[in-house]
């Protein structure tokens, strides 16, 4: 019986060997694909805020959002100039898929607010828009949940860091 043990013992520890071994590969594999979807899906949340900008702008004539929060707006009803519901809840939130997104809007007088167009408050806009915008989207755990800041304006052009946070300066994804 326990020659038995001693067998089964071994066996037990040659079994778990392989297993231990095929998790060393796949583990690391793991973690890269899902930085690899996390930052695709960041690319990917910062073309819809282009997208949703560009089509507040033109749906409200406030010129570009003042936040993010004003393209969201689910709970509130019908869209409005101040709750566009062009983007979801999450997003508008600042924070999606292992990422912190950034939303600055540049208003049209420099340290105030901006004026609101008569066409805007026909629309039922309470707070002015802006002339321009940048987005940036960092990764909340580098190495982690995403390796690659990136950074996007009313230019529509997503651009990229691997270190640092992605600016205007950075290079154009896709080069």
């Amino acid at each position: 019986m326990a020659t038995a043990g001693l067998v089964l013992g071994y066996l037990g520890v040659v079994g778990l060997i392989p297993i231990l071994i095929i998790a060393a590969i796949a583990i690391p594999n793991l973690l890269r694909a899902r930085m690899a979807a996390n930052e695709a899906s960041a690319v990917g949340s910062l073309r819809t805020i282009n997208t949703a900008a560009i089509t507040y702008s033109s749906e409200y004539g406030n010129g570009f959002p003042p936040s993010l929060i004003t393209m969201d707006g689910v709970e509130s009803g019908s869209a409005s100039c101040d709750h566009a519901q062009l983007i979801g809840a999450m997003l508008a939130s600042g924070q999606r898929t292992g990422y912190v997104f950034t939303y600055v809007a540049l208003p049209a007088v420099e340290g105030k607010q901006a004026p609101i167009s008569a066409q805007a408050a026909s629309n039922g806009c309470t707070v002015g828009g802006a002339i321009a915008y940048a987005v940036t989207a960092v990764p909340i755990t580098r190495g982690t949940t995403g390796q690659r800041s990136f950074f996007t304006d009313q230019t529509g052009v997503i651009r990229f860091e691997t270190s640092d946070t992605a600016t205007a300066d950075s290079p154009p994804l896709g080069e």
